[in-house]
């Protein structure tokens, strides 16, 4: 049967230290990639990331996630750096919270395993290469090097999911990270690169559900740009369909 109501997309909120605006430390959600999901036809939905002392219940996480279509881990702060087996820290890491770091990896893992549609930005695909047994670059460098602040053209591989839903094999990419992916994470693929050999999207090997998870932040410009707006239609339109 055909969903003829908007798909229920669950979006985890980020964690902010300082939200003056509330007044108080907050859990939000970017406007822009919440009306992104809005225009695709979808009901973006904040959940709360619960996981008191940094672990979370794979059951619990599970059964609250069943009763979405869809969800979408946008990006934040990094994570730390124990949760891929680093040792140490780079200096450059920031905003580190361990409760949003479990919930997303445990979110990560129960959507897969769901089989629910998944879209993952920036902090989101570091998320499911890391639960995947990935690891990540802690820091690409200074200006220059790093990806922030940065609109570029990346690469996608022809018959990808990614080139699908964006229907373009060259995108212009908006970037904010300083990480990316370093050993790829099991059943993974690359489907995007940036010039520079950084990856940019992957998705699964193996067909299981509808999953893309992009490096760059297609919410920054998916109002003016059909390509980066299309990615979130393709959620919205794999959250309507049976599974």
């Amino acid at each position: 049967m055909i969903r003829t109501h908007r798909p229920l997309i669950a979006v985890p909120a980020r964690f902010s230290a300082t939200a003056s605006a509330l007044r108080y430390a907050a859990e939000v959600n970017a406007r822009a990639l919440v009306e992104a999901v809005w225009r695709a036809g979808g009901e973006p939905v904040t959940i709360h990331p619960h996981a008191p002392g940094g672990t979370c219940d794979p059951a619990e996480t599970a059964a609250r996630l069943a009763r979405f279509d869809g969800v979408l881990l946008p990006g934040g702060g990094d994570l730390a750096p124990h949760r891929y087996g680093a040792d140490e820290a780079h200096e450059a890491v920031y905003d580190v919270d361990d409760e949003q770091d479990a919930f997303d990896l445990e979110t990560a893992r129960q959507a897969l395993a769901l089989r629910l549609p998944l879209l993952a930005i920036c902090r989101g695909l570091q998320v499911v290469n890391t639960a995947l047994g990935g690891t990540l670059n802690q820091d690409m460098g200074g200006p220059g090097q790093e990806h922030r602040h940065v609109r570029h053209l990346v690469s996608l591989t022809p018959g990808s999911v990614v080139a699908g839903a964006t229907g373009t094999d060259k995108a212009e990419a908006s970037c904010y990270h300083h990480q990316h992916v370093d050993r790829l994470g099991d059943g993974l693929a690359v489907t995007a690169r940036a010039a520079d050999g950084t990856i940019e999207a992957v998705e699964a090997v193996e067909a299981g559900g509808w999953f893309v998870a992009v490096q760059w932040h297609p919410e920054d410009t998916a109002r003016q740009d059909p390509a980066q707006q299309r990615l979130f239609d393709a959620l919205v339109g794999a959250a309507r369909g049976p599974r």
